[in-house]
């Protein structure tokens, strides 16, 4: 069965850290590019980080310079670091397997003090 499974979601205060994981069963996680979305409540959910199978990521603009995402394929397990949190960052974080319809549950980051 093909599943993701997100946790480390949190309530934390401004300029606050949190770190992501999301372990995948069910698929061939190391050949595969995933991605963290977000969403929060009356928005669409959005693109925030991607990362390819060799370790090659992209990020939204307003989030470079503060979330770094990684992954361990041994683990079958990506990660999203987020540092210096603000307000903003408030959403339920997704992890995605890219170009799919494949999605876990999703973790809700709350920052604020």
């Amino acid at each position: 069965q093909r599943q993701l499974v997100e946790s480390g979601g949190g309530l934390v205060q401004p300029g606050g850290s949190l770190r992501l994981s999301c372990v995948a069963t069910g698929i061939a996680f190391s050949d595969l590019q995933m991605a963290w979305y977000r969403q929060v409540p009356g928005r669409e959910r959005d693109l925030v980080a991607t990362i390819t199978s060799g370790g090659e990521t992209w990020y939204v603009d307003s989030v470079k310079g503060r979330f770094a995402a990684s992954r361990d394929n041994a683990k079958n397990t990506m990660y999203l670091q987020m540092n210096n949190l603000k307000p903003e960052d408030t959403a339920v974080y997704y992890c995605n397997l890219r170009f799919s319809e494949l999605w876990g549950q999703g973790t809700q980051v709350t920052v604020s003090s």
